[in-house]
This record gives C-alpha cells, structure tokens and sequence, in this order.
C-alpha cells in the first residue's frame, strides 16, 4: 500500500545558525533552515558548491524560525532560497515572502505537492515515528505505540521538538492527533495526549536533536524515519525506527525562491540542481524518499522498514494541515505548555 501511496503522492532555527551571520556575507547565496545535522544537509550545500561554484552556509533555523526570519526581513530580503515543512511552505506563499519558480523536473511533482505557481514545492519527504536509542533506554523494552510513551518506564525519556516552531514537532502533533481520534476540526484528542506526556517529563527541545539521540540524552525522539536510518547505518548507533501501532503521516518538506532575494539567478540554479538527478540522489542516499521517486535506489530502498509497517503511514491533506496550524498553536499554548 505504501507504494501505491509513495506513487500517488511522490514519495517519490531569530538567526541561530552555525557561525554568525556576518561571516556569511561573503557566501555566494544563502538559504534558510539548512542545518548539517538534517537530511544532509551538509552533502547537498557541499554537492552545490561542487556542481554551481556557490558557498553557501550552514543555517539551524527551524520551520517556524525561517517563516519569521523572511518576514522580518519582507523589506529587505537576506535569504535567496528557503526550506521547509510543508505547512510552513504554504504560509510563506500566502504571506507573499516568497515568489513563482518552477524549478526543472516541476512537472514531475504530483499536484498537491506544490503550488501551482511554483511559490514552494517538494523535494523529499519523511515518515514521522518513534527515533530511539536502545542503549539508552535502561532496560525498558522498545516502544511501539502512541499510548506506550504515556507509560511510567519512559519517564523522562520521550522528546519531542517544540511543535509550536518547529515543523517536525507540528508534524508530530498532526500524527498523534489523528492516531487518538481527532482530525483538524479537532485537536483535543492530541492535545489530551499531550498533557498526558507532560507528567512523564517530556524532552521538548527547539532545534534538531538528531545528536542528542545518539549520545542517550534523549532515548526516544518523535522523529522521521530518514534520521532514525541515518545512525543505524552511517552512524552505526544501536537505535531502530518504529512507526506507531496507531498509525503516522508522511511529509513533505518544500523549497521557495525567496521574494526580491539578493541573487535570484543563483537561487533558481540552487534549485534547479536540487531537482536534478545529482540533487535527488542526495536525499535518497540519505534515507529521505526523494520526490522524484526514480532517484531511489533498490540499495537505498532495502534500508527502510517493510512495506508492510509503512502501510500504517499515510498523508494528509497539507492545505487544511497548514490552516489548522495557528488553532492547535493557541490550543497547545494555552492546554499545554
């Protein structure tokens, strides 16, 4: 089923970032919410000054942060091109922070995965679960459903990232929402849940964790499967992926041309070589279902979960998810935190 799905639907972090931005002035192009420790991140910029000539720095903003960044700067743009969760994409284009590029391969990416226009598109996406780390958990056994975390042997242990900001963290809320019952109408189920965790002292962190998961800070991460494959076979961690009993959600992560950006020219070319094959097989090398889906290779494929446990992993409609974002942020603020 989850191919059928893939074929339907492609499947196939406020400047927080690495240096001081004032030593990326003399960077050929920037884009926001590129941080090293995500998808590879730091393959594909490496591969982009490789391939195009164009330094450009690392950037640990997450969703939120790069949403607020462009428009902060919507008079004076700093960034050229900007990644994000899907729902994040289709706010920057109703905000007008961005503008119309539809990069090579665009045809390629099934409807609902992009705007018509071009204002932000998919270039990957990932199944959301549980990121753990065997070693670190103290003896308790692996989880493998939604109601386990709320289990007293997981105290402490669950992490989740501030789904407020960061997109993976709403992507998150949406999954266990939908698990418990609730839909984008409803959001008590999930925020139930959620108040639920918070007496068994939850992680929650604002930016990638990925590091912090391999060293046993944080057992279990709410998390993609991309990351989740990414220790056990390049870093070589003890860790597994599980995907809820309850059921998860796959997401699309998007990229947009920034509007009046500095270097339009250079950002397009960004773009362009992200769509490519060079640029595809990147997200595929790292575990990330690559919109085009024919940059997947079988030896990539072979590392996933079965196809059987990704029967349980489904998208969602990521225009309402977008809308509904800002009423589970009220809801999550006001139940919550």
């Amino acid at each position: 089923m989850f191919s059928k799905v893939l074929k339907s639907v492609a499947l196939g972090a406020t400047l927080m970032v690495s240096a001081p931005f004032a030593s990326a002035q003399a960077a050929d192009a920037i884009c926001y919410n590129c941080p090293p420790q995500w998808a590879d991140w730091a393959g594909q910029l490496k591969n982009i000054e490789q391939e195009l000539g164009y330094v450009l720095p690392h950037d640990n903003k997450n969703s939120g942060q790069t949403l607020s960044q462009l428009l902060a700067e919507k008079d004076n743009p700093v960034a050229d091109v900007a990644y994000y969760g899907v729902s994040f994409g289709i706010q920057a284009a109703q905000k007008d922070v961005v503008t119309a590029y539809k990069p090579t391969h665009f045809d390629e990416i099934p409807e609902g995965l992009k705007d018509p226009e071009g204002r932000w598109f998919t270039i990957h996406s990932g199944t959301l679960g549980f990121f753990v780390n065997k070693d670190a958990l103290g003896g308790a056994s692996v989880p493998s459903s939604w109601a386990d975390l709320l289990k007293n042997e997981y105290r402490g242990m669950v992490g989740y990232l501030d789904p407020t900001s960061a997109f993976v963290g709403y992507a998150g809320a949406v999954a266990v929402n939908r698990a418990m019952g609730g839909n984008f109408d409803d959001w008590q189920p999930g925020i139930d849940w959620f108040k639920e965790l918070a007496e068994n002292d939850p992680i929650v962190p604002k930016q990638t964790s990925y590091a912090r998961v391999l060293s046993g800070e944080i057992p279990i991460l709410l998390d993609y499967d991309f990351n989740a494959y990414r220790a056990k076979y390049t870093d070589e961690a003890n860790v597994e992926f599980v995907i809820p009993a309850e059921g998860t959600v796959v997401v699309p992560y998007v990229m947009s041309l920034v509007k009046n950006s500095p270097n339009p020219e250079k950002g397009k070319e960004i773009l362009d070589f992200i769509m490519s094959d060079k640029g595809q097989a990147v997200w595929a090398n790292a575990y990330l279902r690559p919109i085009r889906a024919s940059a997947m290779s079988e030896a990539a494929a072979a590392k996933f979960l079965p196809e059987s446990e990704y029967e349980r992993a489904t998208p969602v409609d990521y225009a309402k998810m977008a809308e509904a974002q800002e009423a589970f942020k009220d809801a999550y603020l006001n139940d919550v935190r």
